[in-house]
């Protein structure tokens, strides 16, 4: 069985989908109806822009869920999943793929995501940092000792793969649980240059804000299953999918769950779609040893 499977913010990268803008007139056509609906030309800073204006969040999140998107439309007849699924801001490219949300909408509820996030992080100031090589449930552990301790918060924020876990969280707090990590024998504990606290109680206020938004968007059973980041289950319904997603804004991606629950309901072949490889890195991880399984990506 087929997955398709689409990345999040941190994939994108300058020049992403010029080639397919040029070579194919569906794509175009595609980039062109996003410059409209955004109201400024990101296929511009996209195809041109440096890094840095790469990263603005208003910038980055629609960026990478248009090259995802686009590219899957683009694939056609190709394009034939038995199951979809995406890590956190990809969960919404997968539901476009899906048929779940159409192209506008699902394009109009990544903006808002994405200036709903800037301004809860800029309301609130947090922090994100890797921490490899050690233990889940230890991790876990030492974020509820943490913010116990505390008036803040950490929390596990992005299960990625066996041995890569992102904490996220108060400054303080992510600091505190940093060292003690490290402590308790973690290879790396590393604050990450990012402007806010993802997937934790602090982006309650971009919760809101993406509610509303999503609850007055039309959305439709999808061709396949998609595979939800805050349980890592299958979902069809379309109210499910809704709630599902609102709750990720402040609930942990439970990536690693998600692709072994992918597999035992039988996909063999993962195809990550969109700029970048980080998840074929990850899924290579998650499914260490099952010779059955195969990986690729398409950009």
């Amino acid at each position: 069985m087929k997955a398709f499977v689409f990345p999040g913010q941190g994939s994108q990268f300058t020049g992403m989908g010029k080639e397919l803008y040029d070579s194919n007139p569906k794509a175009k056509e595609l980039y062109e109806k996003a410059n409209e609906i955004l109201g400024f030309r990101i296929t511009d800073i996209m195809f041109e822009g440096d890094a840095e204006e790469l990263k603005q969040t208003k910038v980055t999140q629609p960026a990478v869920f248009l090259h995802s998107v686009i590219t899957a439309i683009c694939m056609g007849d190709e394009f034939q999943p038995d199951m979809v699924g995406g890590h956190s801001l990809g969960e919404f490219s997968a539901l476009v793929a899906a048929g779940a949300l159409s192209f506008e909408d699902g394009l109009r509820l990544v903006y808002a995501r994405a200036m709903a996030m800037q301004k809860a992080c800029e309301a609130a100031p947090g922090t994100m940092a890797a921490v490899i090589g050690l233990a889940d449930e230890t991790i876990e552990q030492i974020c509820t000792e943490v913010s116990a301790a505390s008036e803040g918060v950490v929390i596990p924020a992005n299960y990625n793969c066996p041995g890569q876990l992102v904490i996220s969280g108060n400054v303080a707090e992510v600091n505190v649980a940093c060292e003690k990590l490290k402590e308790a024998g973690a290879k790396r504990a590393l604050v990450l240059p990012v402007g806010g606290a993802f997937h934790s109680p602090l982006m309650q206020p971009a919760k809101d804000e993406l509610q509303a938004a999503i609850e007055k968007t039309e959305f439709h059973t999808p061709r396949c299953p998609i595979y939800q980041n805050v349980d890592a289950q299958a979902h069809t319904d379309a109210v499910e999918i809704k709630d599902n997603l609102t709750r990720q804004l402040t609930a942990s991606v439970r990536w690693t769950q998600e692709v072994r629950n992918m597999i035992a309901a039988g996909a063999t072949e993962f195809t990550e779609c969109g700029p970048g490889k980080a998840l074929q890195g990850m899924i290579s991880k998650i499914a260490k040893g099952n010779d059955s399984i195969t990986i690729s990506g398409i950009q």
